[in-house]
Formats: C-alpha cells, sequence, structure tokens
C-alpha cells in the first residue's frame, strides 16, 4: 500500500515516517514543504496522481500559534486552503485521509474532559484555521480520519521538554505556568495510534493524547524528575507571561471515539515520558 505524510520533516511526520517504513507491505512518500506546496492545488494533484496513494496522513500544518494572531492569511492559506487541497486529491485517489488537528479547536473554558462530540468554539486564528481545515476535510472527502491531539513532544523537532532540558543548562530555577491544564503527548505513540486507526474503516473524529492530565508546571516537574535533574521550579499564572495568542486554559480531551471503536487508550504520559527521555539519550 502507499502511504503519504505530509509535514514529514515534523515531529510527528518524521515519526509517521519512520513507522510505516518499518510496517511490511508500505510503500512511504514523505513530503516536507520544500518538496509539495500543500496551498498549490495543482501541485499537489499532479503528486497525487502519480502516486496514487492508498492512504495519507496529513501533518502538514501552520504551527506558529502566535504569529498566527498578525499573519492570519498565511494560516489559513495553509491550515485551511492546504488542507482543502489535499483533501479534495485524497478524494480523487479514493484514499483514506488522515487530518492531524488540535486541541486549539476549544476555547478552554471546559471543567472537564472533552470528548469529540462537544461543539468546538476556538478562541485564536491558529485553533480557528485548524477548524477550518476540518471542515475541509469533511466537505471534501469520505473517508477521513480527523485526529485531534494536545501538547506534543517528540525526538525531533523543538517541544516543550527539549526546551526545559535546555534551559536546566543555563538556569537555576525557573518560573512555569500552573493554570493551563491539559494531557501531553508523545509524537511516537501519537504515530502509533494513527496507523492502529487508519487500518480500519472506522472513519470520525477522533482524541489521540496520552492519558493522565496535569499543568505545564507538573509537565515541568517532572521532566526533571524523571532526567534526575535538580532545578526549583516555580508555578506561576498565564498573566504573568502574555502571549499574543490566547492559550487554551482547560485542553483535556476525552478519547471516547477511542472507546467507542474499540481501540486501546493511550497509555500515561508519565509512562510515555519516560521513554522518550530514554530514546533522547
Amino acid at each position: 500500500m502507499k502511504v503519504i505524510v505530509t509535514g514529514a520533516k515534523g515531529q510527528l511526520g518524521t515519526d509517521v515516517v519512520h513507522l510505516f517504513k518499518d510496517l511490511p507491505d508500505f510503500d512511504v512518500y514523505g513530503f516536507g514543504r520544500e518538496d509539495l506546496d500543500i496551498t498549490n492545488l495543482d501541485q499537489v494533484q499532479r503528486v497525487f496522481a502519480e502516486i496514487n496513494p492508498d492512504i495519507v496522513i496529513h501533518a502538514a500544518a501552520y504551527t506558529k500559534v502566535d504569529l498566527a494572531e498578525s499573519d492570519t492569511d498565511a494560516a489559513y492559506k495553509v491550515n485551511a486552503i492546504g488542507s482543502r487541497n489535499i483533501a479534495m486529491a485524497a478524494e480523487k485517489a479514493e484514499a483514506k485521509l488522515v487530518y492531524v488537528s488540535t486541541d486549539y479547536v476549544f476555547n478552554g473554558e471546559a471543567t472537564s474532559p472533552l470528548n469529540e462530540f462537544e461543539p468546538t468554539s476556538p478562541v485564536s486564528v491558529y485553533g480557528k484555521s485548524k477548524l477550518a481545515g476540518e471542515q475541509f476535510v469533511r466537505d471534501f472527502h469520505t473517508r477521513y480520519f480527523i485526529v485531534r491531539t494536545s501538547w506534543v513532544y517528540g525526538v525531533h523537532g523543538q517541544n516543550f521538554v527539549k526546551t526545559m532540558l535546555k534551559l536546566a543548562q543555563e538556569k537555576e530555577e525557573l518560573q512555569v505556568v500552573h493554570d493551563q491544564i491539559g494531557s501531553p503527548t508523545y509524537s511516537w505513540d501519537l504515530a502509533n495510534q494513527i496507523a492502529a486507526i487508519v487500518s480500519t474503516t472506522n472513519y470520525g473524529t477522533y482524541h489521540v493524547s496520552n492519558s493522565g492530565v496535569c499543568s505545564w508546571f507538573e509537565f515541568a516537574q517532572a521532566i526533571f524528575e524523571e532526567a534526575g535533574i535538580k532545578m526549583n521550579v516555580h508555578p506561576c499564572t498565564t498573566e504573568d507571561f502574555p502571549r499574543p495568542a490566547p492559550r487554551p486554559k482547560y485542553s483535556v480531551l476525552d478519547h471516547m471515539g477511542l472507546r467507542l471503536n474499540g481501540f486501546k487508550d493511550m497509555r500515561h504520559w508519565r509512562d510515555a515520558l519516560k521513554d522518550f527521555l530514554a530514546e533522547l539519550k
């Protein structure tokens, strides 16, 4: 089977490419932004016609959350129009499509885990543009899996865990926000769950994050504990570090889609963190 992966050089995309290459009976075609301009419909259609994929994992995205507030057109061009182009080309190829989305499609005002049937109401340009991408996938494709995830980190690319480890070499103490609550997600676990989901015809929307809940402050504490690093970490509020784009205060994803469709749930985020740190070494 032929698999196209967009965003193949990103944090998740790199793991997806490696995972499918290690599976039998798959030919994997990974495309970074310099290889495939997803905002160019003609180019997307031409590439898809040449490969004729069976599966498309659409992980490419505009992810500069703060910059999106002032660079709105660019965010929508990639996350909305680019996703439309991928959906149209994948539909023409009769390929299954996985669209990787985000917890930012919610406003962060919930007080209990959000399932896939909750109404969306993004408050940032990034969240709104990713939701627009979801809608284009629904409008232009018939065999899709929308996979929303949160707080992703992995071996490839920059992320919160790597930032904490780097700062530990430069500082003796840190302040980390304690009033944003979510679930960290190891990109390798996410890639494996995507592979399991796409092997079925249980189409629809899924929330895929590691199990368990923490604040960024608690996540940072766990990183240093598991890495064996002594660091003074102090809790602070979101207001102490104002950013151009609002962050969801609460974005814990309930995995109802996984349960209802008979998939195994994700392991606890702390267990995943241990494996990530071992892999990073």
